[in-house]
């Protein structure tokens, strides 16, 4: 049993999810900061609130109905996602594209022990060539 979860935890998709998750928590300040420090002051400006909890707000039976709150929660949701789309997942493919269409720099030097065995073999050759001389 224990060989099991110690398996299970060693596993690369289980460090990957944990450095996700640890990541995502501290993406997520800034993500905040943006929506509510100036997308939604920006929608503020626009319909003169900050969020539509108060559309179609009615009450029945005592008890005050808000389905507002439902766009409210998903004007936020989009405003996240496109945030992190236009300012993470954007320029990350554009880095990727580019660091894929760049070829990577090939050196045409040969290694130091290829060149000294070019050379030998090159000299051999040479002398090879020679007509040898009687001692």
């Amino acid at each position: 049993m224990l060989k099991g979860f110690k398996e299970f935890i060693s596993r690369g998709n289980v460090v990957d999810l944990a450095v996700g998750v640890i990541i995502g928590g501290a993406f997520s300040p800034i993500v905040v900061a943006l929506t509510d420090k100036v997308l939604m002051p920006l929608i503020a400006a626009i319909f003169g609130k900050p969020n539509f909890d108060q559309v179609g707000a009615f009450t029945l039976n005592g008890a005050q109905i808000m389905p507002g709150t439902v766009i409210t929660a998903l004007i936020n949701f989009l405003i996240v996602a496109a945030a992190i789309y236009f300012f993470v997942v954007t320029p990350m493919n554009k880095l990727n594209r580019k660091r894929d269409e760049e070829p990577e720099a090939v050196e045409d030097v040969p290694a130091d022990d290829v060149a000294l065995l070019t050379e030998i073999r090159d000299l051999l050759a040479q002398n090879a060539n020679r007509p040898h001389s009687s001692l």
